[in-house]
């Protein structure tokens, strides 16, 4: 497991669709001109999400869901009636997102979460029945999150890096007047899961990137127990934390000890005894419970699309869920008589939905439409896996997106998009960016590049201490097969990515300047020297991890320098666009800043553009919409369509 490198540049916002895997793209069948959707039509779609795996997402009464959403532009919380209806705004941000998180147990209090302006900073807020908001992590610079409640519903978890800003505290909180106490002083871990009985907390020690270990911390002790180690081994061997059972009994941990794919595992706490609990040919994504635990959730990362199971632990039996559409499954969250089960479900075609269902008769309901009614479904564009041999053979997967126009009489331009991480991935689900550039006639290939997430450990650390290097040279194979395609234009290729995929674009211009024809570097790293050295401090429990993956930057300058595009700018010759969040605490505006002067120093067209209100990611509708039309005004003045 890349623990902390998988993370450092992880773009969530740009995941995109995937299908069954094919040895080459099928034919499209040729249609008349496709009708043309701006950005501000696709982003008039609605982003939704659900409260915290951790939380309650279901009302004490079982009426309302509790979930996120940006209509009006601006995330906020709100709660969406279970019998149908328009959903209720309970959170009145205009600036910045509010992610819900969850109901109280036993009355219409939530809790929610906000940072200021995109740097990361979040904090717990707890929002009572009258409306009025109390922040329970007040204080500068520090960072807060949510870590479930008590099974009696009398306490709930929050974490915060107040007295550390390298280590994250645990604190209980009473549900009743929000008095806390300390209950384990971290000195170095990540904290993963506590007990529903309060009386455990399992942590991750990231050792190297391939490398950790779990501990578990007996909180009866007080606030400085001694973690125990419970993964002692030899070799790497990568570990993680999905959940307690619901009696406390037993810690669900995942692990690639016995093959190349991430398997979920049963720890039973009272004599160590092990036993394996889901596997599969693809990464266990997940593992979670119902409130009593009589049903199981897992997901399998099937070739970048998730398969999702219910298990009626009582019979055995999976849980067959009816009326719903193709796409997948996630969000999973039971009401608490595990009577209803709520969801959402995506599709390359339509962006995630909620729906409920009865537990009894698998019957669902949708409740949410989130796709703007003025875009025709079918005028959409699935994605499809193809698998290219890369420069030295290795077989590359990618998701690639043909435009109904695309022939051989008619090739068009196309995008090689990179997903940050560096070990992130592309996978299934909509892209309001994405197809908007398809509809408008540009072939999108969603690279999986060496050193993806979701195809094994051994393709996932290809990569490690060869960034810029093995993972790039995939990134220009891509724009090689792209080009075999007869109904690509060979000479309008473009590369473009976020974080991470922003620094592919900026190093493939640098070191490969004739491979690609124009390129959108999306607030990516140009000078990793001093981006390793301006790590957040809260990252400071998973730096040792990085520092194996990337190099440590007290010994390993010279090497990131010679991968730095920035000390590279003078070979950049294509045209360049530029976008940064000024708020962006991974990657310092300065990173942007510095290469634009530098191509511009070339004569090169570079345009820029800064969001003053955004960080590492774009939450706000506008600038979506205002980054979406860049991107196709640019690639339309240097590619054309």
């Amino acid at each position: 497991m890349k623990f902390a490198a998988a993370a450092l540049l992880a773009l969530s916002t740009w995941t995109v669709a995937a299908a069954p895997a094919l040895a080459q793209p099928a034919p499209a069948a040729q249609a008349a001109e496709p009708v043309r959707y701006s950005a501000q039509q696709f982003y008039a779609t609605t982003s939704y999400g659900m409260a915290s795996p951790a939380g309650h997402a279901f009302s004490p009464d079982g009426e309302n869901l509790l979930i996120w959403g940006d209509q009006g532009g601006v995330i906020n919380a709100w709660l969406l009636p279970v019998a149908g209806g328009d959903p209720v705004r309970v959170t009145t941000s205009t600036d910045n997102a509010s992610f819900a998180v969850s109901f109280f147990p036993a009355d219409e209090r939530i809790l929610y979460t906000a940072d200021q302006g995109g740097n990361e900073l979040n904090h717990v807020y707890v929002r009572a029945a009258d409306g009025t908001v109390r922040d329970l992590t007040p204080g500068e610079n520090l960072k807060a999150d949510f870590a479930g409640w008590s099974a009696d519903g009398a306490t709930f978890y929050v974490t915060t890096n107040e007295r550390n800003p390298e280590m994250f505290d645990l604190y209980a909180y009473d549900a009743d007047d929000y008095e806390r106490r300390l209950i384990f002083q971290n000195e170095g871990y990540l904290i993963g899961a506590v007990s529903g009985d309060g009386r455990h907390v399992a942590l991750v020690k990231a050792l190297t990137s391939a490398n950790s270990d779990l501990y578990l911390a007996d909180l009866s002790t007080g606030p400085t127990a001694t973690p125990r180690l419970i993964t002692e081994h030899q070799g790497n061997i990568s570990y993680e934390i999905h959940d307690f059972t619901r009696d406390g009994a037993t810690l669900v941990y995942a692990t690639d000890e016995h093959g190349e794919y991430m398997q979920a595992w049963n720890y039973a706490l009272a004599d160590g005894a092990r036993s394996a609990l889901v596997s599969g040919e693809w990464d266990v994504m997940f593992v979670m419970f119902s409130p009593s635990g009589r049903y199981r959730v897992h997901a399998l990362n099937e070739d970048a699309s998730t398969a999702l199971t219910i298990t009626d632990t009582s019979t055995g039996r999976e849980v067959t869920l009816t009326r719903v559409p193709a796409g997948d499954l996630g969000g999973v969250r039971f009401n608490r008589d595990e009577t209803m089960v709520a969801f959402t479900v995506a599709s390359d075609t339509s962006p995630s939905d909620v729906f409920v269902a009865d537990l009894a008769t698998g019957a669902a309901r949708r409740l949410t439409h989130a796709l703007n009614p003025a875009i025709d479904e079918d005028q959409l564009v699935e994605g499809e896996v193809v698998r290219f041999a890369s420069y030295d053979g290795v077989e590359v997967p990618g998701i690639l997106y043909r435009p109904r126009e695309a022939s051989a009489a008619n090739p068009v331009p196309s995008v090689v998009f990179v997903h940050g991480g560096p070990g992130g991935q592309s996978r299934r689900g909509y892209s309001a960016t994405v197809q908007h550039l398809v509809n408008n006639g540009y072939a999108v290939y969603a690279i999986n590049n060496r050193g993806s997430s979701g195809y094994g450990k051994t393709f996932f650390h290809m990569d490690d201490r060869r960034h810029g290097d093995v993972d790039l040279r995939d990134v220009v194979a891509s724009a090689d097969y792209l080009k075999g395609l007869d109904w690509i234009a060979d000479d309008r290729i473009a590369v473009m990515g976020g974080s991470y995929g922003g620094y592919m674009v900026a190093a493939a211009l640098a070191y490969h300047p004739e491979a690609f024809d124009a390129g959108i570097d999306i607030f990516g790293v140009t000078n990793w020297v001093r981006t390793l050295e301006s790590i957040p401090a809260w990252w400071g429990a998973a730096r040792d991890a990085l520092f194996d993956e990337m190099g440590d930057p007290a010994t390993d300058a010279t090497r990131h320098r010679a991968i730095s595009p920035l000390f590279h700018a003078s070979n950049i010759r294509k045209p360049l666009l530029v976008i940064q969040g000024a708020n962006d605490p991974r990657v310092l505006q300065v990173e942007s800043d510095e290469l634009v002067a530098g191509v511009r120093a070339n004569d090169v067209p570079v345009e820029y553009v800064i969001f003053p209100d955004e960080g590492h990611g774009f939450l706000r509708k506008e600038n979506r919409i205002t980054a979406s039309e860049t991107y196709l005004t640019f690639l339309n003045e240097h590619l054309g369509r």
